[in-house]
């Protein structure tokens, strides 16, 4: 099998790429700066007013941190969290209007409540209250059914679209993984929703007999990164399981291919599916990794404040090597890719694109870290 560096020479004539890996190694690297600390493997990030973040914690906290980085105490009024395994308090994401409304999203493992060994991904929607203190008229408005014994595979990023509706990736729980070809659960697949949690009209699958309303497409793995492209089309990301991580532009309806086919093979070897890369009526990613990056955080970089080179590039964290992957992308292609941060090896959780058009990015450990990346 090809490794990522020979399909990215291939998809260039070979002066092209020489040209464009030279260019980069000209533009000075980004000076971390450690913004705050002493957070328990933190997973997801959004931004408040004000210059201040909110911070969730796997084991099931979420914290206000101060722009000057102080760290403010656990806040009150959370659901019940399966915390345990992949499990726990995941992502968090800001309402687009929230200086109005002061509403949150966030996404969690829930535990079943008839047996506590069984969880699923849920998604909540609160108001965050002034102080900072507690969240208020927290409401449940999705749950991934069915609830299964496991502690893998949560899958579980947010993205407001522009148009206001939600969208939520979900994992395939790893232990049922066949089911992401099956339209009857929400395992494997990308569903999308109103903020009340509804099922929106355009929905591929709405009216369809046998089908969920809220999956927006299927065959997927667990995906731990998604955001809104410069298309304006959702992106998203998803591990493979030893090879074959994946990104994808997630379109209506369509299937993307796992466990059917996949450019990876199961823990120590052997075929996973069909033991093929491609099928007809099934989707290709745009781009994946042999060996696996285990990828996890996504964001495209909007601003210039690294300069034009920089600016439209994307970035994904790798928790497996503990860098950061500056992408680029020409015609909807990978044309290369920069591994930043590398002296770090830390495991990048998370990576967003801050108001003030910095790179602020997540380390997945138990004093884990908030950094912003500094022009140099």
């Amino acid at each position: 099998m090809k490794s990522t560096l020979t399909n990215c020479r291939a998809a260039v004539p070979w002066i092209l790429w020489f040209a464009t890996v030279a260019a980069s190694a000209a533009v000075a690297a980004p000076r971390p700066e450690v913004v705050a600390s002493g957070l328990e493997n933190p997973w997801g990030v959004t931004f408040l007013p004000g210059g201040r973040f909110l911070v969730t914690e796997r084991p099931g906290r979420m914290r206000v941190v101060a722009s000057d980085g102080r760290v403010g105490a656990s806040i009150k009024g959370l659901p019940t969290i399966a915390a345990g395994g992949q499990g726990g308090l995941l992502d968090v994401l800001a309402d687009s209007d929230f200086e109005r409304n002061r509403t949150i999203y966030f996404c969690f493992s829930e535990p079943d409540a008839n047996n506590s060994a069984a969880n699923g991904t849920a998604l909540a929607r609160a108001q965050l209250a002034a102080d900072g203190s507690q969240i208020e008229d927290l409401k449940i408005i999705f749950r991934q059914q069915p609830k299964v014994v496991s502690r893998n595979h949560f899958g579980c990023r947010i993205v407001e679209m522009p148009d206001g509706t939600l969208f939520l990736t979900l994992g395939e729980r790893f232990s049922r993984k066949e089911d992401a070809q099956k339209l009857d659960n929400h395992l494997g697949k990308i569903v999308r929703v109103t903020k009340d949690g509804a099922a929106p009209k355009g929905n591929p699958f709405v009216g369809k007999p046998g089908a969920l309303p809220e999956i927006w497409s299927y065959g997927h793995r667990n995906s731990q990164g998604a955001t809104v492209g410069p298309d304006g089309k959702l992106w998203m990301h998803e591990h493979g399981p030893q090879g074959g991580d994946e990104i994808n532009i997630p379109l209506a309806g369509r299937n993307y291919g796992w466990p059917v086919i996949t450019y990876g093979e199961n823990y120590g070897g052997g075929k996973i599916g069909e033991g093929i890369t491609h099928k007809e009526g099934m989707e290709q990613p745009l781009h994946y990794w042999v060996p696996s990056i285990a990828p996890s955080g996504m964001a495209f970089l909007t601003s210039d404040r690294y300069g034009a080179e920089w600016k439209g590039s994307l970035f994904i964290g790798s928790l497996k090597f503990g860098y950061l992957d500056r992408i680029e992308l020409k015609d909807g292609k990978v044309t290369a890719e920069h591994k930043l941060l590398e002296e770090g090896r830390a495991r990048i959780r998370d990576v967003k694109q801050g108001p003030d058009g910095l790179l602020y990015i997540l380390t997945d450990e138990s004093n884990g870290k908030l950094i912003r990346l500094l022009p140099d």
